[in-house]
């Protein structure tokens, strides 16, 4: 008699709950680990304090330098580089000339206007002069020319100034073409140069930044090094390990870029009132502007970025030191 045989069980499919179980681990942990950091930088604030306030410093400085390069290049624009080019025509020239003159010029694409001053316009503008209204009033007639104030179309480059001055000394009844343009090449050049100053002290103190929060999670690091022992002798990994000081240099670095932003809103405020006085005695065509609003956003993030790769270096060396001791 056959003995009958039970049908085989179908093993178990494995389970799938491994992997959410795996994330949530991993979320928990790095909450915690967020939590976790944020309180030992509470526990200890005067130090926490000082390395915020070194970073703080360190990011406000290119800050500063570039609201006041960028103010300087705005007032340069407003009184240099659009400054008007002063055409004087001949003495013989009468007005039907100077009209001529100017409409040449109106038909060019680099002049953006033309204003015609006449004889008696110069000499109102002499009488008003302190010192010069008794002479004026001695002269039998009227010695200035007409004369062309050309303003060139914004935007153009040195050379193209330079060309335009070249085309106007050329043309037929010019007597005199006076220009700034030596000093707007000098002034494009320390533009240029601060510019580029600006830029390599942003990163020389970004890498110092960088550096002050290594220092201090080395620090950490140092005074934890029996329970890190410990934590890597029971099985758990450099990541679990390095992760709670990774945050601790990120929520420095946020805080740094937090304070950098606020003192460089405070030098706007500290600011506002010279530049009104400024702005004041040129009529309001000076101008002052603040920091974007999209760079007081980014500092923060790019410093808590900075404060991540210092403690990301110096925890990897620091860890690799404790788990070949």
């Amino acid at each position: 008699m056959n003995a009958t045989r039970e049908p085989r069980r179908a093993e178990p499919a494995p389970s799938k709950r491994s992997g959410p179980q795996h994330f949530s681990a991993w979320r928990e942990h790095h909450l915690w680990s967020l939590a976790s950091s944020f309180k030992r930088l509470r526990a200890r604030p005067l130090g926490t304090a000082l390395t915020i306030a070194v970073m703080g410093f360190a990011l406000a400085l290119p800050l500063a330098f570039y609201l006041l390069l960028g103010n300087v290049q705005r007032m340069s624009d407003t009184l240099g580089r659009n400054q008007s080019i002063s055409v004087f025509l001949k003495s013989s020239q009468n007005a039907g000339g100077a009209e001529t003159a100017a409409a040449a010029l109106r038909e060019r694409p680099d002049v953006a206007e033309v204003t015609i001053k006449t004889p008696k316009d110069g000499m109102d503008e002499l009488s008003q002069m302190q010192g010069f209204s008794g002479a004026m009033q001695a002269l039998d007639s009227n010695p200035l020319p007409f004369v062309l104030q050309v303003q060139p179309r914004p935007g153009q480059s040195a050379e193209a100034v330079d060309a335009l001055i070249k085309a106007m000394h050329d043309m037929p009844g010019v007597d005199l073409v006076q220009d700034s343009g030596s000093w707007r090449q000098r002034l494009d050049a320390l533009m240029s140069v601060g510019t580029r100053a600006v830029s390599v002290l942003a990163i020389l103190l970004s890498i110092a930044a960088l550096l002050v929060v290594g220092n201090t999670i080395r620090v950490d690091i140092q005074s934890r090094s029996e329970e890190i022992g410990v934590l890597l002798l029971i099985g758990g990994s450099r990541s679990f390990v390095r992760r709670p000081y990774l945050y601790a240099g990120i929520w420095l670095g946020l805080f740094a870029g937090v304070l950098a932003v606020a003192l460089a809103v405070l030098l706007e405020l500290a600011m506002a009132g010279p530049v009104a006085r400024l702005a004041a005695a040129y009529d309001g065509s000076v101008t002052f502007g603040g920091l974007p609003a999209w760079l007081l956003l980014v500092v923060p993030l790019v410093s808590a970025v900075l404060g991540w790769l210092g403690a990301r270096l110096v925890s990897a060396r620091q860890l690799r030191r404790a788990a070949a001791a």
